[in-house]
Order: structure tokens, then C-alpha cells, then sequence
């Protein structure tokens, strides 16, 4: 993992900016249309009655990438995966639900990918405003997860979405520069991954909707977020990796 010194001066001076910076977003996140994704959140609820996170646990949540992700353990095997993903999510419900969400726990790693708030609407965030809102949603887990290592995934160019990936790469590169300043904040690069030499994103890795990805697709995905969780250092539990090669 990266070594980022002065981590409780940085995380107290943080919170402050946060309380000034952030205000503009909060009306997003106690807005009423956030009350629309209670039902999946209440799912949630009860998987956690028997499904309990410990060190060994990496916990992927977000959007509906993430829920459709049904061969999520074996692709990401040998790590323990937690799976909480909800079609649809932005980060301004994502904040509301987070403390049920992501429970406190020592999870080896977080890892979350929300993709919907810049979609090419005319409801859309801005980039800063995507930004304002994760730097809420790090604070939120910081309150009761100090340590864990949180990993945004980047938002994957879509083919259906591709009028709008300059604003979603701006976006990206705003979080990508807040990760790289914040101790054990990470990014997972994955637009060189999922376009073309032209440029543009290989159609091939997606469903006929153009946005979700296939079965191909999520079989790269898996490669480029194990890469990226092993070149910092958080590697599965010798348990699970005897467990998978039996």
C-alpha cells in the first residue's frame, strides 16, 4: 500500500474543508427521490443477518454492474467477496444508504463503482459536484472504517453513454487526483482496458444494451481488479487460496 504520512491531520483538516465544500451537494442526498431505493437497501439489511464481513472480506458495492455481477466469487476468486450492488445507484443515495451499505467491519478492502451520475440527462451531476459527493461518502466511512483500504473503481466508457465521456472522465480524473493525495484511497484505471486503439469502447465486452457488460466483459473487469488490488499489496487469505486450489 502507498505510504501517505500525517494520516489524522490530513483526515481532521479534510472533514473541516468537507463541512464548507460539500454543502452545495447535501440538498442531492436528503432529497426525496433517494427514498426510491429503500426496498434494495432493506435487502440488504437481511443478507447481513447472515452474511458477516470479517479481515478476509473484500466488499464490492455499488450500481448494477455490480448487482448483475453474478459470477462475481468465481471470477474474483481466490478473494472473499461481499457482494452489495443496486440498479441504478448514484452517489447521492449511495450517501444516504452508506452506514447500511457498507456496516462496519475490518473488510480487507472496499471497492465501490457508482456509474449513474453522469449519464448524458439533463439531470446530471457535474464533475465536481460527482466529486463533492465521494468525498462526502469517504467521510462516511471513515467514521466508523479508519483503516480499510477504499478503491473507486473507474466508471467503464460505454458504448450507450459515450456522448457524455467527457464529462465522466473529468469526473474520474477529479477523484483520481483526490485518491492519489488521501492515505489509503485507490483508483482502478479501466478505460484503457475496455477501449478500442480508436479510441472508442470495444462493444464486444458489453450486453445488447450497450452499458451493462457481458460475460466477457466481466471476466476482464475481474483481471484488472485483481491486478490492481495486488499491486497494493492486499492479497487473498493463504485459507482461500488453499481453499481454491484443492
Amino acid at each position: 500500500m502507498k505510504d501517505k504520512p500525517g494520516r489524522g491531520l490530513l483526515l481532521c483538516s479534510a472533514i473541516l474543508l468537507l463541512m464548507v465544500s460539500c454543502a452545495s451537494v447535501d440538498r442531492y442526498i436528503h432529497s426525496g427521490e433517494v427514498l426510491v431505493w429503500e426496498p434494495d437497501i432493506a435487502g440488504f439489511d437481511s443478507l447481513d443477518l447472515v452474511e458477516q464481513a470479517d479481515e478476509h472480506t473484500v466488499l464490492v458495492t455499488g450500481s448494477s454492474s455490480v448487482r448483475l455481477w453474478d459470477s462475481i466469487h468465481s471470477d474474483l476468486s481466490p478473494y472473499r467477496v461481499m457482494q452489495r450492488g443496486y440498479g441504478g445507484a448514484k452517489l447521492s443515495d449511495f450517501n444516504y444508504y452508506a452506514d447500511r451499505i457498507i456496516k462496519p467491519g475490518p473488510y480487507k478492502a472496499i471497492l465501490i463503482f457508482v456509474a449513474n451520475d453522469i449519464s448524458g440527462s439533463d439531470r446530471d451531476r457535474t464533475p465536481g459536484e460527482v466529486l463533492k459527493l465521494y468525498r462526502i461518502l469517504v467521510s462516511r466511512i471513515r467514521e466508523h472504517t479508519p483503516d480499510a483500504p477504499v478503491f473507486w473503481i473507474e466508471t467503464t466508457p460505454t458504448p450507450s453513454r459515450w456522448h457524455a465521456t467527457d464529462r465522466i472522465r473529468d469526473a474520474n480524473r477529479k477523484i483520481q487526483r483526490y485518491c492519489d493525495r488521501n492515505p489509503d484511497l485507490y483508483f482502478i484505471e479501466t478505460h484503457g482496458a475496455f477501449t478500442l486503439p480508436s479510441g472508442n469502447p470495444d462493444s464486444t465486452l458489453f450486453r445488447n444494451d450497450m452499458l451493462h457488460l457481458n460475460r466477457k466483459g466481466y471476466r476482464l473487469w475481474a483481471g484488472v481488479i485483481k491486478e490492481s488490488l495486488a499491486e497494493e499489496g492486499i492479497l487473498p487469505s493463504p485459507e482461500s487460496v488453499e481453499k481454491t486450489s484443492r
